[in-house]
């Protein structure tokens, strides 16, 4: 694995998680809003050699490389789905999302769910950011050494 393929793996999560955290945001201000349905993210693995793998490949001593594809994986945003539980029945006759017998459906956000969701979210953001900025300066100590 390169310093470009962390920077690339780290752009995609930093994607992935930020698209997460908007979706939470969006659910938490939507909370009120009748009859609307909760957003769940999906994240999607990408799939690289395995570690195992690539030490099953080793065949020249412990450090020994033999022929293996690049280690690569992270995280990509797979999109939505919607929060199949359905929200409480409230007797509104005259709201305009009332339905014949006079009921509307509350949103089915939980408050509490999304914005422990919407932490985990961030915090993962951060850890990306982490990582690709101890990417970088590994990469400014790598260019130090050429001099």
């Amino acid at each position: 694995m390169g310093i470009l393929d962390s920077m690339y793996i780290g752009s995609n999560a930093l994607k992935a998680h930020g698209a997460r955290l908007d979706i939470h945001a969006k659910n938490i201000a939507n909370i009120d809003t009748p009859n609307y349905v909760r957003k769940i993210p999906v994240l999607n693995s990408i799939q690289g050699e395995s570690f195992n793998a690539i030490l099953n490949n080793m065949q020249d001593g412990t450090f020994g490389l033999s022929q293996h594809g690049a280690l690569s994986g992270g995280v990509s945003y797979g999109g939505i789905v919607e929060d199949p539980t359905p929200g409480e029945r409230i007797y509104k006759p005259g709201h305009p999302d009332a339905d014949a017998s006079g009921y509307i459906r509350s949103s089915n956000v939980n408050a509490m769910v999304d914005i422990a969701d919407a932490m985990m979210a961030q915090r993962a953001y951060e850890a990306n950011l982490a990582v690709m900025n101890i990417t970088k300066s590994m990469a400014l100590k790598a260019t130090e050494i050429g001099k």
